[in-house]
C-alpha cells in the first residue's frame, strides 16, 4: 500500500508504475484506490501523514475488504 501526496496523482502513478521511483520500484504496479482533494497543501500533508499512521492504515485496508 502506498500513500502519496501531489498535484497530478495520475502523472504519479505512472512515474511509480513506469520505474522511475528507486524506493518503489519493487513493489509495483500500483493502482488507485483512494484521491482525495485538499485547499492547501498543508491540509493534504496532515492527511497524508493520518493515513501512513496505524488507524490510518486500518482505515485504508478497510476500503479493500
Amino acid at each position: 500500500m502506498y500513500v502519496g501526496l501531489s498535484s497530478d496523482y495520475e502523472k504519479r502513478v505512472h512515474q511509480h508504475n513506469a520505474g522511475y521511483e528507486r524506493t518503489t520500484k519493487p513493489y509495483r504496479p500500483f493502482e488507485i484506490i483512494l484521491v482525495e482533494q485538499f485547499p492547501t497543501r498543508l491540509d493534504a500533508r496532515k492527511r497524508e501523514k493520518y493515513l501512513k499512521s496505524g488507524v490510518g492504515r486500518a482505515y485504508l485496508k478497510s476500503l479493500l475488504c
